[in-house]
């Protein structure tokens, strides 16, 4: 898959021009109702015999919008959302930067530069897919900016238990440590990719080794507690037991989040290596401990739980 990073004004010429059928959105999780409106992308580009393509843009609105003091946390980050179009078959992917010069495009000269200069010959977006200056394009408005030099397709809302599939949506299932609910509105479990760093080392003086994974700074993660997850590292997936949170038996609050895993039937070196933990069944809450025995007995079941759950 091509990747073609985007700024306006400057390199938004991509040589050579070929025509694209073109999916457009933020896409933040690759949830079911982006993979409706990718699918249809991929599926008009077989149709017209043309490459399919993706446009999403870096950062965020809200975080341009918010004047850079809103918060903004992904719960897919572009390497793995990258790895996951590729997976789909999606031939090109452009990132577009979402900066104020971007916002102030009108409508029609959006379309002029990201769909008619990119050779675009189709686009899908979602029915709420806006564009230009203060979100005034609307997909209808963008068919009829056409001039009949591309076609468009809208695809409606996915829904879920009669509910809309939404990014903000499944954020609210993961701030509530619901991973199997979001597993089932991605289409896969959420899954978090960081590298391995040096801890506190105080699993393995308790007899359970851990790998301590830091994710990126922006990084959506699921509510502090004890997860069944599974753990991919150079590219061999093994079963694990993670503990998310501030690890209250040891610590007073308000330390940042720490993600370890208890990777099972696993011994060898993870320092430095970059790793994937998928998210599969929340076990418990986050809890303070009387004592280090009474966390060991706990951590024991633990680790049963999430073994018998993850053989299933």
């Amino acid at each position: 898959m091509k990747i073609h990073k985007l700024h306006y004004p400057g390199n938004v010429e991509i040589e050579p021009v070929e025509q694209y059928s073109l999916a457009i959105g933020f896409f933040d999780g690759l949830h079911k109702g982006h993979q409706a409106v990718i699918g249809g992308a991929k599926k008009k580009a077989e149709e017209l015999g043309i490459r399919s393509a993706v446009m999403t843009f870096d950062p965020h609105p809200s975080h341009l919008f918010g004047g850079g003091k809103n918060k903004v946390s992904y719960i897919t980050q572009y390497p793995e959302k990258a790895r996951l179009l590729e997976a789909m078959g999606i031939d090109t992917l452009f990132i577009v930067t979402f900066d104020m010069a971007l916002a102030s495009l009108s409508p029609e000269k959006f379309v002029d530069i990201f769909i008619k200069d990119l050779g675009v010959q189709h686009v899908t977006a979602g029915f709420d897919f806006t564009f230009g200056s203060k979100g005034a394009g609307t997909m209808e408005q963008m068919a009829a900016l056409s001039g009949g030099t591309f076609g468009t397709t809208v695809i409606d809302k996915v829904t879920d238990n009669g509910e809309k599939v939404a990014s903000t949506r499944i954020r609210q299932l993961l701030a509530e440590g619901n991973v199997e609910e979001a597993a089932l509105l991605l289409d896969r479990p959420f899954r978090t990719v960081g590298t391995v760093v040096h801890g506190e080392k105080r699993g393995r003086l308790l007899g359970f080794p851990t790998a301590n994974v830091q994710p990126a700074d922006d990084t959506v993660l699921p509510a502090n507690g004890v997860y069944a997850v599974r753990f991919t590292v150079d590219g061999e997936m093994l079963d694990g037991v993670c503990s998310v949170g501030v690890k209250p038996t040891f610590h007073e609050s308000g330390i940042p989040p720490i993600v370890e895993v208890n990777v099972m039937d696993f011994d060898g070196d993870l320092y430095g290596k970059e790793v994937a933990v998928d998210w599969i069944k929340h076990l418990r809450k986050e809890e303070k401990f009387d004592s280090v025995d009474d966390l060991i007995a706990q951590m024991v079941k633990d680790k049963q739980q999430a073994k018998e759950l993850l053989e299933i």
